[in-house]
């Protein structure tokens, strides 16, 4: 059975390429282009791991985590993060995400960090 990987990202060109270079390779994806979107479909699709965007129109990447985290399931999903801004490294470090990657990246770097959670 393929791994779910659940990416949030307001990209919609990103999420297409993602989701089909990460199909290719054998993951059932599901994509949201805001927070909010993906909080309602978490619960009902919970992923092996999560791609999450920090910069997002209606809620961003931490308020989505900090309202995920509140399901008991949301804790224990691995997260990933895209972002920016390489600064961040240490504040995602508490927010208890694996790792993170800064745009632009190749996408076997979101891969090789996938297969290293999922």
């Amino acid at each position: 059975m393929a791994k779910k990987i659940f990416i949030v990202d307001d990209d919609k060109t990103l999420t297409k390429i993602l989701q089909a270079f990460l199909q290719d390779n054998g993951y059932e994806v599901t994509v949201s282009n805001d927070g909010e979107e993906a909080l309602a479909k978490i619960e009902h699709n919970r992923p092996d791991l999560l791609v999450l965007d920090v910069v997002m129109p209606k809620m961003n990447g931490y308020a989505f985590l900090f309202e995920m985290r509140k399901f008991e399931f949301g804790v224990a999903i691995p997260v990933i993060v895209l972002t920016c801004k390489e600064e961040m490294a240490d504040i995602f470090k508490v927010e208890g995400v694996k790792e993170y990657l800064i745009k632009p990246f190749p996408n076997k770097d979101l891969l090789d960090k996938i297969k290293k959670y999922a």
